[in-house]
C-alpha cells in the first residue's frame, strides 16, 4: 500500500514526509522535485515568507544512486525562517517573551484547534495548520509523478477564478493550457483574465485584505480501471475529492461538469460511447470527469477545487481575546493576499499520490519491472475486449 505521513512545523527546523510504498527501481531526481517545489512558492500575491525560504529537497533514506530502494523514502525540507524563531518554537527551552497569540483569526484553526486541545497560545495550533505543511505534500507528490511519468501520465493545473475574475477557459487550445498556465504569474492560461487578476490581487493587498478563487488539476493518459465500485472507499473519484479536500483552505470540489450537472436533462450530462477498430471504445466529451461508477474510464480526469480568501488579513476582523475574554481585532499575522496558483500545484501533488496509490493497487510489484510487466499484460487484455 502506498501511503506518506508528514510532520514539521511552519516556524520549525524543518518539514518532514515518509512516503512508504513505492516499488524499488524508479528513477527519482531530487531537481525535478525542486522545480514542484518552487512552482509551489511562485504566484502573483505570495506573501514575505516567500522571500526568505528557497525549498529545496534532501532525501534521507529509500534512494540510493538516484533509484528507489523499495524501502521508505525520507524527504526533508529545512525552514530558513527557522534562525528567526528558534527562542519563540524552541523543541526544549521555554521562553516567556515568546510570540504568543490570544486573539484567533475568524475561518482558521486558532479558535476550534485551542479549545479541543486545551492549549493557551493558539500558535501551538498555527503552525501545523498552516499551509507551509503543503511544501511536504509536494514532495510527496512530485515522486509520485515520477511513477506516473513511467506510464506515460502527465498532471497539471490551471487558474480559473480568481475573486471576481474568471477566465475564457473554453476558447483555449486545450493542447496549450498547461504552457499557457505556467507562463502566467497567477498561472491562469487567459492572458488577458491574468492581467485583470494581478490588478484584483493589487487591489486586495491595498486594502488589507485577501482573495479566493478556483483551479482545476488535469491527469491525461489515465487507463481505464483505476478504482473500483465495490465499496465506498475504493471509488476513485471519492479518494481524489478526499485527497483534494483535505488541502488548507479548499471548500468545494467538483469532478468533470461538478455543480453544472445540477442545471441540465441527463441527455446533456453523460458521455456517449463509440467505437472504432482503431480507437477501440471512445467519448467525445468528457463531462464526467474522467470517471464513471467510482472507476476511471479512460478519459482526462477533470477536478476543479474552490478555495476561500486566506483568513490572515492585515486589517484583521473583529475577533475575542482568550484571556481577557474581550473583543479585540484578531491577529494579523504575515501571510499571503491570494495562494490560488499555489494551491493549483499542491492540488496536482495530491492527485499525483491517489493516482500513484491506485495504480500501484491495480498492477503490484515490488519493483518497477513487476509493476510494468502487470500494466503491459492488462493493457494488452482490454485492448481485445
Amino acid at each position: 500500500m502506498l501511503r506518506f505521513s508528514t510532520a514539521g512545523e511552519s516556524h520549525g527546523q524543518a518539514l518532514v514526509a515518509i512516503l512508504e510504498g513505492i516499488p524499488a527501481g524508479l528513477n527519482i531526481n531530487t531537481e525535478d522535485i525542486d522545480v514542484d517545489l518552487a512552482r509551489r512558492q511562485k504566484g502573483y500575491g505570495r506573501g514575505q515568507r516567500m522571500n526568505i525560504e528557497t525549498d529545496q529537497v534532501n532525501i534521507l533514506s529509500g534512494v540510493r544512486y538516484a533509484r528507489s530502494l523499495g524501502s521508505p523514502i525520507t524527504l526533508l525540507i529545512y525552514n530558513r525562517d527557522w534562525e528567526n524563531w528558534k527562542s519563540a518554537m524552541s523543541p526544549t527551552s521555554v521562553d516567556i517573551d515568546g510570540k504568543h497569540l490570544h486573539k484567533p483569526r475568524p475561518g482558521h484553526a486558532d479558535l476550534a484547534g485551542l479549545m479541543k486541545y486545551g492549549v493557551y497560545d493558539f500558535r501551538e495550533i498555527l503552525e501545523r495548520a498552516s499551509a507551509r505543511e503543503t511544501a511536504a505534500r509536494v514532495a510527496v507528490g512530485s515522486v509520485c509523478r515520477e511513477l506516473l511519468k513511467e506510464f506515460g501520465i502527465n498532471i497539471y493545473s490551471y487558474v480559473e477564478t480568481i475573486g471576481s475574475v474568471s477566465a475564457k477557459i473554453s476558447d483555449i487550445d486545450k493542447t496549450k493550457l498547461q504552457h499557457l498556465a505556467e507562463m502566467s504569474f497567477v498561472r491562469c492560461p487567459d492572458k488577458n483574465a491574468s492581467k485583470k487578476m494581478i490588478q484584483l490581487i493589487k487591489q486586495a493587498n491595498a486594502k488589507g485584505d485577501t482573495l479566493g478563487g478556483k483551479f482545476t488539476v488535469v491527469a491525461e493518459n489515465v487507463p481505464v480501471g483505476l478504482g473500483s465500485h465495490t465499496q465506498w472507499d475504493m471509488k476513485l473519484d471519492g479518494r481524489l475529492a478526499q485527497s483534494l479536500m483535505s488541502i488548507q483552505a479548499i471548500k468545494s470540489v467538483e469532478i468533470g461538469m461538478g455543480t453544472k450537472f445540477a442545471g441540465v436533462f441527463g441527455s446533456a450530462a453523460h458521455d456517449e460511447i463509440f467505437y472504432s477498430n482503431k480507437k477501440g471504445f471512445y467519448r467525445t466529451t468528457n463531462r464526467a470527469g474522467g470517471t464513471e461508477g467510482g472507476i476511471s474510464n479512460g478519459e482526462n480526469i477533470e477536478i476543479s477545487c474552490t478555495m476561500k480568501p486566506i483568513p490572515s488579513l492585515s486589517k484583521p476582523l473583529k475577533s475575542v481575546n482568550i484571556h481577557t475574554k474581550k473583543a479585540e481585532n484578531a491577529e494579523a499575522v504575515r501571510s499571503d493576499v491570494c495562494a490560488v496558483p499555489a494551491a493549483g500545484v499542491v492540488g496536482e501533488a495530491a492527485v499525483a499520490f491517489e493516482l500513484a496509490r491506485a495504480m500501484l493497487e491495480k498492477f503490484g510489484g515490488d519493483c518497477m519491472e513487476d509493476m510494468k510487466n502487470n500494466y503491459k499484460n492488462y493493457i494488452s487484455r482490454i485492448q481485445i475486449i
